[in-house]
């Protein structure tokens, strides 16, 4: 039998509880019973009766209708390339080679691969960073109208809301202001797809007003992993050069499993989404009243944001905070696992998060919370193991590395002229070939042609250190350009 397919069964029939993604969250009742002999009997090709994603004039197009009337979009496109391929059709779609993109910095490494391959100039918003954590913030209204004025020649704009800690900014501000220049707004939703179905959640940005939304439905509704929705409304953009890179980014064999996995997500929220949101609110409300008498870890609802307004965590997100030091992520991470069977999403410098959906139940929010619970108590247990924990951009000022070229540059002289290989402690002053980022989220702390300065390679060691899954490092060492700015 196949190891992976062996260690999969494994798993499923364990009992670790997934706080992860996909929102199925394994409930193979979902899908009729046996999930994997269902999926086999479905998994066809383009056939006579069953449509092409490429082309859809039938069953397929009629499904991305209902999707559209749903979140209230013009035209809807299902994604089995996952959001990637929806992030960078949008982009290439957007911008012209060579242009300028005004984007988050906080963006998914796939906004930055769009960048690469359309040879773009970047502009970044810098969020701010939640204090204590190191989270980043909304974007707000205000820095987006700011660097529209002081830079004409930007010719779209992208953000990510909601955060992967899940903080929305206000969208439908932004996207005023965007349009007010006569640009069009992405936005990168992929952790939101199960926005505006319940009033204590935001709006989705659809409806919020921008031109081109891209949903991870596998992230928050019960879809299977690689699949997603673009959304595009409004006159901004060119469909049929969408609709090209769409064809470009996504396979010519797109698995009919997939596309039936979103379509029976689309039909779970028009029937149920706000009862089965109602109930995901309900037990996360729960469990934060039943952590409040913890000393040493806590879960807030909201968070106060460096502008003196509150900003509040959607309900699908729990971010598990760990008070002064007491444990790092990573060790709160690896107790919940090794010892409570309790599987979290990622670990962070001073927390831990878990992802929920539609999907999960009431007993395993429970265990979450008599686990974390007796994890309080026992915190004493864990001081030998205790290190200082480390907020990414704490001490940074709100700006961007010096970049020295653009990423397609560096990455093309990487590849033309070489590159060193040298250790983290001596890569000062270098100039990186290569992203730098912890996964997840997949946000780069440095990309390919800028300068490394003290405060990059103090966050990198200190992930290192905290033993977080830090790409582009390997045995301590970096890729450096070997250039020659003379």
């Amino acid at each position: 039998m196949s190891n992976l397919y062996k260690e999969l069964e494994q798993y499923r029939d364990s009992d670790y509880y997934p706080f992860h993604m996909p929102g199925h969250k394994g409930r193979e009742d979902f899908y009729g019973g046996n999930a994997l002999k269902a999926a086999y009997g479905i998994d066809i090709t383009e056939i006579d009766g069953f449509d092409n994603l490429h082309q859809p004039e039938g069953i397929i197009k009629e499904a991305q209708q209902e999707a559209a009337k749903l979140y209230g979009s013009e035209e809807t496109f299902f994604l089995v390339n996952g959001s990637t391929c929806g992030v960078l059709s949008a982009i290439m779609a957007a911008t012209k080679r060579g242009g300028r993109l005004l984007m988050a910095r906080n963006c998914h490494k796939s906004v930055y691969y769009a960048v690469y391959l359309q040879e773009l100039e970047v502009s970044y918003l810098y969020p701010g960073m939640i204090e204590g954590y190191g989270i980043a913030d909304a974007i707000s209204a205000a820095s987006v109208e700011r660097m529209l004025k002081e830079i004409p020649d930007i010719e779209a704009v992208i953000l990510t809301s909601p955060t992967y800690e899940g903080i929305a900014s206000n969208i439908s501000e932004i996207a005023n202001i965007v349009h007010e220049y006569g640009k069009p707004l992405i936005v990168d939703e992929a952790h939101g797809a199960h926005f505006g179905f319940h009033k204590e959640l935001p709006e989705n940005a659809v409806r919020q007003g921008a031109d081109l939304v891209i949903h991870s439905v596998h992230k928050s509704l019960p879809s299977m992993t690689q699949t997603a929705l673009l959304h595009v409304s409004g006159e901004r953009i060119n469909r049929e050069r969408l609709r090209r890179y769409l064809k470009i980014f996504q396979t010519s064999s797109p698995s009919y499993v997939l596309m039936a996995s979103i379509d029976l997500a689309m039909n779970l929220m028009r029937e149920e989404g706000h009862a089965r949101l109602e109930h995901l609110i309900r037990l996360r409300r729960n469990l934060i009243k039943e952590m409040a008498p913890c000393k040493h870890l806590e879960i807030p609802s909201s968070f106060l944001a460096p502008d003196g307004q509150i900003r509040t965590i959607e309900a699908g997100k729990i971010v598990i905070g760990i008070k002064d030091g007491a444990l790092t992520g990573q060790q709160l991470y690896d107790i919940l696992r090794e010892e409570y069977h309790l599987q979290m999403e990622m670990a962070a410098e001073c927390y831990v998060l878990a992802v929920t959906s539609l999907m999960d139940s009431e007993e395993g929010l429970k265990r979450l919370a008599r686990s974390l619970f007796e994890i309080d108590q026992r915190i004493s247990d864990f001081e030998e193991n205790k290190k200082p924990k480390y907020e990414f951009n704490k001490d940074r000022k709100r700006g961007c590395p010096e970049a020295v070229m653009n990423i397609a540059k560096a990455i093309a002289i990487s590849e033309e002229k070489g590159y060193d290989v040298i250790p983290l402690c001596e890569a000062k002053g270098q100039i990186a070939c290569e992203f730098l980022n912890l996964y997840p989220p997949g946000i780069p702390i440095v990309v390919p042609g800028e300068k490394i300065d003290d405060g990059i390679i103090e966050a990198v060691q200190s992930g290192l250190d905290m033993k977080l899954n830090m790409l582009g490092v390997e045995d301590g060492k970096i890729k450096v350009l070997q250039y020659d700015s003379t």
